[in-house]
């Protein structure tokens, strides 16, 4: 009964843990697609240059 026990304990983890990896994995795309974003339409900064949306 305990191997069972282990086994469907060690599937849930790792079920749990690439359920967290694929979410991660999208929240990376996002994040990376709106750093792009930013580079594209950056707003202006007085005098017509091109400002940095950024604070870093």
């Amino acid at each position: 009964m305990v191997p069972i026990l282990l086994v469907l304990l060690l599937a849930l983890i790792l079920f749990g843990a690439g359920f967290a990896l694929k979410a991660l994995w999208w929240i990376a795309i996002i994040v990376l697609v709106l750093w792009l974003l930013g580079f594209v339409v950056r707003p202006t900064s007085s005098g017509g240059k091109r400002g940095r949306w950024y604070r870093w």
